[in-house]
């Protein structure tokens, strides 16, 4: 008696493994030529390093709870939310994983999201609309899609990816708006700081366009990966499809200004709360809702 073989998306996803290694591949070596282009005109770049770490470590710890603080959310008790709560608890026990804190924001926006440094301080958020929205089943697609967001560390590995980025940003801002022509150590001040310095800007600029670009692709690699995670644990990937039609339809009928509200939140949302044009899409943080869908219809069908 042969054994049935295990579909494709139950398995590791080599392909898209290979994609977000080939990207942080190319963030790498983009990295290096920007250390290199800085050390090569003498730029005296502790400083700003060190002011741009100091930023960044305030920014990676402050995240959780500015993002908790901004989209209003308040985490709640199992007295409050008893099926949620008891959904949330399903997903982990099947999956081995420690029980995340809940959070909920009082809108009619349907969406959720996680944040958190890692699995054990972080926090499940969902609306009241996408619970009025969603059955159980749909609901348990989506929070076992945050669930995955949470065991893979996407929130550790996007802020890793932008660390560069986010350095660059800096020393553009630095440049155009503090004359960062002067007293920072270039190899000949009286004859090539001009010089220097637009090639500091050249590459400082380069390094943070590519690195936006990258990154936006990482993001939308992790949407996938979330999907099929979501997938995996409960073993009915038509459910998330179901929800993101659901959500993606229901996002139509909120008025623009309250989308607009949260937009700062779209990388963190399941569903972004305003999605972009075609063109647009290499700017975005999620993949199409059309693709995201399709895959996840194909994983349905190839369960038979």
């Amino acid at each position: 008696m042969s054994i049935p073989k295990t579909p494709s998306w139950q398995r590791r996803d080599a392909g898209l493994t290979a994609r977000i290694i080939l990207s942080f591949s190319i963030l790498a070596l983009l990295y290096i030529g920007f250390l290199s282009a800085l050390a090569y005109v003498g730029l005296d770049f502790v400083s700003i390093t060190v002011i741009a770490a100091i930023m960044i470590l305030a920014q990676w710890y402050f995240s959780d709870k500015i993002v908790l603080w901004s989209s209003g959310a308040k985490k709640v008790t199992r007295e409050q939310f008893p099926e949620l709560h008891d959904i949330i608890e399903r997903v982990v026990a099947r999956n081995n994983l420690p029980k995340p804190k809940i959070a909920v924001i009082n809108t009619n926006m349907p969406n959720a999201f996680a944040t958190g440094k890692g699995p054990r301080s972080s926090v499940v958020v969902v609306t009241t609309g996408l619970m009025d929205l969603l059955d159980t089943e749909e609901l348990e697609g989506v929070l076992s899609h945050e669930l995955t967001h949470i065991r893979n560390r996407d929130v550790l590995i996007l802020t890793l990816a932008s660390l560069f980025s986010t350095v660059a940003w800096y020393l553009m801002q630095f440049g155009f708006y503090g004359g960062m022509g002067y007293g920072y150590g270039y190899r000949d001040r009286n004859n090539n700081g001009a010089g220097a310095m637009i090639i500091v800007l050249v590459v400082a600029m380069l390094t943070w366009v590519i690195s936006f670009l990258i990154i936006r692709a990482i993001s939308r690699y992790r949407e996938f990966a979330a999907d099929r995670g979501s997938a995996q644990m409960t073993g009915k990937p038509v459910k998330l499809a179901n929800a993101l039609m659901k959500i993606s339809g229901n996002m139509r009928q909120i008025p623009t200004k309250d989308l607009r509200q949260v937009e700062g939140l779209n990388a963190f949302f399941i569903v972004p709360a305003i999605s972009g044009s075609t063109i647009g899409n290499l700017f975005s943080t999620h993949p199409p809702i059309e693709k995201r869908i399709q895959k996840l219809m194909e994983m349905e069908a190839s369960m038979g």
